[in-house]
């Protein structure tokens, strides 16, 4: 009889039967399940109204925080959209340092307005196509709307850095730690010479004492770490610093050797020669002229005590970093052999200083490094130990990072949503002009747009619907300073200024990811969920 060779035979199987394959539209719908779900966790914590989320770990930890980067960093996620969300939020973080949160509730809503669309059957390349061009309108309309930053004042870097810090522990710092922020930036601007603009050079320390409003800066470093001596001079002004990488000891041989000692003399000698060696070398520091001497290595007990006993003040054991980031501190130049040490390897320090302070766990000592000229600088955060002044420093190091992306760039945007607003209308009014299914996925890339204003207006306990039509009516006007207020209004925004490589950055990321989950169309899972 003839027929189909293969009828009545098998399906061949090429994957293990616990592995589940799910294909056709339910991925797409998993997929936009988990990333809606993804962009409502994080949606509370947004604008200058959200509120905290209490993360308890599997260690038994407890965190308290409304930053999204922190909350994303700390979520233990299985499902392979959610991974994409964290992926995207560290690309965020790492490229500009602060947006994190805007960025997912943004992704979540073009997930959210793609599922829609694929369920009437839009094809996922036009969704796609849509949405990229979607994206050039957003980010030729970021460009147009951005302001100059090259001559702004310590004022209007001051509104970015309070900005930044709105909803966060930091802001309870206010005007203080934003000026602080301002300064520590301006500081290391001043000094880079030609190098790079880089927030690196500013650094964060706890103080563990005091209030917050009593936070400093500091042109130099600050150390955590107790003194060799208790007789080491506490205060040197004006003093030469020596920043070695090499030890201050005997210099030990490749092999092994043993020394035969026939009599006392001879022990005495041996003994003489190893003290004039060592003498040697603490005689060759104090040669240099230097007083307060940094070493990396060890220092021989005998050499630490000359050299204090002569007046100096001896730093034992530094890590290479904290060698490294003092002599770009002090001007010093590094030693890698006691030889190189003289008058012109030297740095100098306007102030050194060991700060005493008694906490909970005793007494603690915190050397200060002070350099009117230094390259670094450090902010000194007052207040307790605990995690709250680790949430001041998360808020302060996101101010810090905006400042210093705004300064880089030279550009800064309008916030509270007012880009978010004018980019909706533009992309709005090219779909009307665009022709197929793709000016479909374009309108949905404007709803999802207003998603962020519309995240601060609820948060804020207004009405999306009517302050979302005032914004767009206030927009169509030419009154394109009108945002979305503090107190979930429509309004005109003065003081709420962003670097513009940040929303930009987070347009693209977020784009970019979502359309890499929109065009999945069959997930194979090794785990059978």
């Amino acid at each position: 009889m003839d027929g189909d060779e293969s009828g009545g035979r098998a399906p061949v199987v090429i994957v293990r039967p616990t592995t589940n394959v799910t294909s056709g539209v339910a991925v797409t719908q998993k997929l936009v399940r988990a990333s809606v779900a993804f962009g409502d966790l994080i949606r509370g914590t947004y604008g200058p109204n959200g509120l905290d989320k209490m993360l308890y770990k599997s260690n038994g930890e407890t965190a308290v925080t409304n930053d999204g980067a922190r909350i994303v960093a700390d979520l233990l996620v299985k499902h392979p959209a959610a991974k994409t969300f964290v992926s995207m939020a560290e690309t965020q973080e790492n490229a500009c340092g602060d947006g994190v949160t805007g960025c997912l509730i943004f992704a979540s809503e073009l997930m959210r307005e793609g599922g829609r669309l694929l369920e009437r059957s839009l094809h996922p390349l036009t969704l796609v196509e849509g949405y990229r061009e979607a994206a050039d309108i957003t980010l030729a309309m970021a460009e147009a709307r951005s302001s100059d930053a090259s001559g702004a004042d310590a004022a209007r870097w001051a509104d970015v850095a309070m900005t930044a810090m709105t909803g966060t522990s930091a802001e309870a710092g206010g005007e203080r730690l934003a000026s602080l922020v301002v300064q520590a930036a301006m500081l290391v601007q001043r000094t880079a010479g030609q190098d790079p603009l880089s927030y690196e050079r500013i650094r964060m320390a706890k103080r563990g004492a005091g209030e917050l409003g009593q936070s400093r800066l500091i042109s130099g470093l600050i150390y955590d770490r107790r003194v060799a001596l208790d007789r080491q001079a506490r205060l040197l002004e004006n003093v030469q610093v020596a920043v070695l990488t090499c030890p201050l000891t005997l210099q030990k041989g490749v092999r092994e050797a043993e020394i035969e000692v026939n009599d006392v003399d001879q022990l005495e000698s041996f003994m003489a020669a190893e003290d004039a060696l060592l003498d040697a070398h603490a005689t060759a520091v104090l040669a240099s002229g230097a007083r307060l001497i940094v070493c990396a290595k060890e220092v021989e007990q005998r050499v630490l005590h000359r050299l204090v006993d002569e007046g100096c003040v001896v730093l034992a054991d530094v890590d290479k970093d904290g060698a490294e980031d003092l002599a770009e501190v002090t001007g010093a130049t590094l030693c890698e052999h006691l030889d190189d040490l003289d008058a012109t390897a030297l740095g100098r320090l306007d102030r050194f200083s060991v700060e005493t302070l008694e906490g909970e766990e005793g007494r603690r000592e915190r050397l200060m490094f002070e350099h009117a000229n230094s390259r670094l600088a450090c902010i000194d955060v007052a207040g307790s130990a605990g995690t709250a002044t680790e949430e001041v420093i998360r808020g302060l190091f996101d101010a810090l990072r905006s400042v210093i992306g705004g300064m880089s760039s030279g550009r800064l945007l309008l916030g509270g949503g007012s880009l978010h607003i004018a980019a909706a209308m533009a992309v709005r009014e090219a779909a009307e002009a665009a022709t197929g299914r793709r000016r479909l996925a374009m309108e949905a890339y404007a709803r999802a747009l207003e998603a962020v204003p519309g995240a601060l207006i609820e948060n804020a306990g207004g009405n999306r619907l009517d302050v979302l039509m005032d914004l767009r009516a206030a927009h169509r006007a030419g009154q394109i300073d009108q945002g979305v207020t503090a107190a979930g209004a429509n309004g005109i925004i003065t003081q709420a200024w962003a670097n513009a490589e940040t929303l930009e950055h987070a347009v693209v990321v977020s784009t970019e990811a979502v359309c890499g989950l929109l065009r999945i169309d069959q997930v194979i899972s090794a785990r059978g969920d």
